[in-house]
């Protein structure tokens, strides 16, 4: 910003403050702001929005981490490798979590998932929280402005803003080879200490955890669709006192249809089939109900019992049902049906 106003004088009544950029530019929430002064103004609210629900997580004398809260009542998000990297004391987790206004509390382990990389943790609070509240990932798009929140190298409430690069990374392309989950790839600066902070949009919602970091320029963040998952899951498993969880799988790894990889996949094959939306198939699990029931790789997979799939948290989701799967799927130019029966895991 520069402010108009003559010379050395002072700005008289009625001067204005321009924005030396005056071209248009698109934000994240899917609206063209005037100039780049606009849009940082936006920015600026969706950082003090989150700010405040932002907690440092003390892991000991010497380490620090970032969580955030998800509920007035103290239930906050963070990475599993946060906590589980926490010593015992007398049986228990040690943790101390402080708040934006300097308040300390003692926190206890609620729930974790190491594979997803994901855990609660609960403070107990005399007065309502501030909380952050979880966007749908699945909207975001390449170029889009985020901005990361953490306590790298314990300094609290550091920012640092950038784009989304990539919006759906296969944990496999990461060395993680077990994962079965996209990871938003971001440029915004993530350092040690900001893992399990938040990765908000310019509405202010969180759309991601900060993770991992690659390379300066390289880091990334798990998907808050995910996040959504997890609490559903945390949330049914301590309704129901479940023991036992049962896990339902049809045994195909997956990506989510985009524009972005409808065009990869059309470099590689020409006649790849003409599609906007759905699940491709990138590889098929030997001897999975997927293969027995006629799956193949490089299949797509339009519809779900007669419902139209658009990402791969879709079929996720469908998986937590106790039904069969008609699939529709799109194999060159045919479509063809298959009726699927999940395997039951015991976990």
């Amino acid at each position: 910003m520069e402010c108009a106003r003559p010379g050395r004088a002072e700005r008289p009544d009625g001067g204005a403050c321009q924005c030396r950029s005056s071209r248009a530019v698109c934000g994240s929430d899917g609206k063209t702001y005037a100039d780049a002064c606009h849009l940082q103004a936006t920015s600026r609210r969706a950082l003090q929005q989150g700010l405040s629900a932002v907690t440092v997580i003390q892991q000991g004398p010497c380490e620090a981490s970032t969580g955030f809260v998800m509920s007035e009542n103290g239930l906050i998000v963070t990475n599993a490798h946060v906590v589980s990297s926490t010593t015992p004391v007398s049986g228990q987790q040690h943790l101390k979590v402080q708040m934006h206004n300097g308040n300390v509390y003692e926190a206890s382990i609620k729930d974790i998932d190491k594979k997803s990389d994901i855990a609660t943790i609960k403070i107990n609070s005399q007065t309502k929280l501030p909380v952050l509240f979880l966007g749908h990932s699945a909207d975001l798009r390449p170029g889009e402005f985020v901005v990361a929140i953490g306590s790298p190298f314990a300094l609290q409430n550091t920012v640092t803003t950038g784009i989304v690069s990539t919006a759906q990374r296969d944990g496999k392309e990461l060395g993680l080879r077990d994962s079965d989950m996209d990871y938003i790839q971001t440029d915004a600066i993530i350092n040690y200490g900001n893992s399990g902070g938040p990765l908000v949009n310019l509405d202010g919602e969180v759309i991601g955890i900060n993770t991992l970091k690659v390379a300066a320029g390289i880091s990334f963040a798990i998907p808050s669709d995910r996040i959504t998952r997890f609490l559903n899951d945390s949330l049914d498993k301590h309704n129901k006192d479940v023991s036992v969880m049962k896990k339902r799988f049809i045994g195909i790894r997956m990506l989510t249809i985009s524009p972005a990889l409808i065009e990869e996949l059309k470099e590689q094959n020409p006649g790849f089939p003409d599609v906007t939306s759905g699940i491709y198939v990138h590889e098929v699990v030997p001897h999975s109900p997927a293969q027995k029931g006629g799956i193949k790789d490089g299949d797509i997979i339009v519809k779900l019992n007669g419902r139209p799939l658009m990402t791969t948290a879709d079929l996720q989701g469908a998986l937590q049902e106790e039904t069969a799967f008609l699939l529709e799927v799109r194999r060159d130019n045919d479509d063809l049906l298959f009726n699927i029966e999940p395997d039951v895991i015991m976990q």
